[in-house]
């Protein structure tokens, strides 16, 4: 099983993956070369996988996803040093959900030491929220928590309008909706800062032209793909993402480690931020990354708005009912007397796999539903009204804290 890389030196000598050395030979790979044509650049005998900051399909190897990104394993060593500052660990940890980093011993270190660390993550409101916004949410809720970190939340409605058909209108009507779900996660208010990059220009601008100047176009084009039609605003925004980063350092005037909770799709988007906040003086955010959350229809790729077949925080229980049976891949047999016979499949079955990365936190419990079903004990249709039931009480008191949070929205606004 083999990947295929061609070589290409950038200009901007921006590299995706760290330079190997081999004597006195060096081995680089570009940004470019791998978003210039992802399919033809990772083969697997015959299969193919993508994955970039606006796609993900086929099966992913995270094995070779990790070393062709150039980030590191979550080891157990560094499991047990989160579990010192947490007291437990999270089940997504624990199951590898998050299962690579940038730098989080750097961030652990910050936080001992005078906890000087804070978090930031993001969403791009251009439609509805579904579960798997939501899981990575919910555990970057759960750092919150047991570290009493600060979260800034940075709501890109200009990205989204630079790069989507919709009108501004649009995206600030999907804009009010996401910050309603992203309160409804239960962050706390006294620690959260929404920023939304067109209502806080004045905050975030003066910085965002800061590293626009360390900036070349020819970076921002290589890692992105850009092509000379794209609109100017695609070019700048990679500044303004930078910002939230090392704003906090800003505000409070001291020098502070930044830690991004994010799927391992996201990466290249902080890679040049890595890049140029050293140059502005400041630290390089760390990351800690996760897989996919597949979706309904199968392993492949990862749960999207776009197919429609996707569970949203504001769907109803029959909704949800009617989309799970019909949808969710099943690892079962053709009939009941042969899954009798033969057992299921559960490392392929979508309902054990969303139990498995988000509902059901219950390590003892998870093991024999995964047992039953393997042995043959339990159907798929059993297994499926499982997560009908987790996925319907999550939703059920997300809604209830969703209307809450109508009122609620002015004190998560940071104020200037």
């Amino acid at each position: 099983m083999g990947i295929v890389l061609r070589n290409y030196e950038s200009k901007s000598k921006i590299s995706m993956f760290p330079s190997r050395s081999s004597g006195k030979s060096k081995y680089k790979i570009s940004i470019h070369s791998y978003f210039e044509n992802t399919k033809e650049e990772i083969q697997m005998r015959g299969k193919s996988f993508e994955v970039t900051p606006w796609e993900v399909s086929g099966d992913v190897d995270y094995d070779r996803l990790v070393k062709k990104f150039g980030v590191s394993k979550i080891d157990n060593k560094l499991l047990e040093r989160i579990k010192k500052h947490t007291g437990e660990l999270h089940p997504m940890l624990r199951r590898k959900v998050f299962f690579a980093h940038r730098d989080l011993e750097f961030a652990l270190e910050h936080y001992r030491n005078k906890k000087n660390l804070f978090l930031y993550t993001g969403c791009g409101p251009s439609g509805p929220i579904h579960l798997g916004h939501a899981f990575v949410w919910e555990f970057t809720k759960w750092l919150q928590d047991k570290l009493g970190l600060e979260l800034w939340f940075q709501f890109t409605d200009d990205e989204k309008f630079l790069v989507k058909k919709s009108s501004y209108d649009e995206i600030q009507k999907w804009m009010y909706e996401n910050m309603l779900d992203v309160i409804a996660i239960g962050f706390d208010p006294k620690k959260t800062h929404f920023l939304v990059d067109t209502k806080h220009a004045s905050l975030i601008y003066p910085e965002a032209i800061k590293v626009a100047k360390k900036l070349t176009y020819s970076a921002v084009k290589a890692t992105f793909g850009l092509k000379d039609s794209d609109n100017i605003g695609k070019i700048f925004f990679t500044s303004v993402q930078a910002v939230p980063a090392f704003l906090p350092s800003i505000i409070k005037k001291k020098k502070m480690a930044c830690l991004i909770p994010h799927a391992i799709d996201q990466d290249p988007h902080f890679r040049l931020t890595r890049d140029i906040l050293p140059k502005l003086g400041f630290y390089k955010p760390a990351s800690i990354q996760c897989s996919f959350l597949p979706p309904l229809t199968g392993s492949s790729g990862k749960m999207s708005s776009s197919t429609g077949k996707s569970i949203y925080l504001t769907d109803s229980p029959a909704e949800v009912k009617n989309k799970i049976n019909k949808y969710a891949f099943s690892g079962g047999q053709h009939s009941v007397e042969e899954h009798r016979k033969k057992g299921g499949n559960p490392d392929v079955d979508v309902s054990f796999q969303y139990l498995k990365m988000f509902f059901e936190p219950d390590d003892e419990k998870l093991k024999k539903i995964y047992d039953d079903y393997k042995s043959g004990k339990m159907l798929t249709s059993e297994l499926k009204n499982i997560l009908i039931e987790k996925i319907n009480a999550f939703l059920k008191k997300h809604q209830s804290n969703r209307e809450k949070a109508k009122s609620q929205i002015d004190k998560f606004l940071y104020k200037v």
